[in-house]
């Protein structure tokens, strides 16, 4: 028997406001990209700075949370898992895309106008993976 282990930790910042959508069959979902960034001094001392995009998918209850609390500049730890997953486009292109499947969401922001400061909201999904059946809505 093999065990494999497929888990994401990512702290970044939300580039652009959340897109919520429901499924055909009416399940929530929320998509965002989020950024990571390391820097380093090179050889010579300069700065240098590496920015990865990441697409982010949580569902259901999850996608309530980040449709209600994520804005573009949001500061987020967000925990998951990698899934890769191929379709047609308009002009019958396959393509393929790699997102990151929100199983855990913490809010990193010192303070939102609802709340005093320090505090950091924690949410988590339950049945965070895709229903069978239902294809993401974008």
């Amino acid at each position: 028997m093999s065990r494999t282990l497929n888990k994401v930790m990512l702290i970044g910042n939300v580039g652009k406001d959340p897109e919520v959508n429901f499924t055909p069959s009416g399940v929530k979902v929320a998509q965002f990209r989020m950024a990571t960034s390391e820097t380093w001094k090179d050889k010579d001392g300069a700065v240098q700075e590496h920015t990865d995009w990441h697409t982010v998918i949580a569902w259901r209850g999850l996608a309530d949370v980040v449709e209600r609390l994520v804005r573009r500049g949001t500061r987020l730890y967000v925990e998951g898992k990698i899934q890769s997953r191929t379709y047609d486009d308009r002009d019958g292109n396959k393509r393929y895309v790699t997102e990151i499947v929100a199983e855990n969401l913490l809010l990193l922001d010192a303070k939102r106008p609802d709340q005093p400061a320090g505090h950091a909201e924690t949410e988590s999904a339950n049945g965070t993976s895709s229903p069978a059946g239902d294809e993401i809505p974008f």
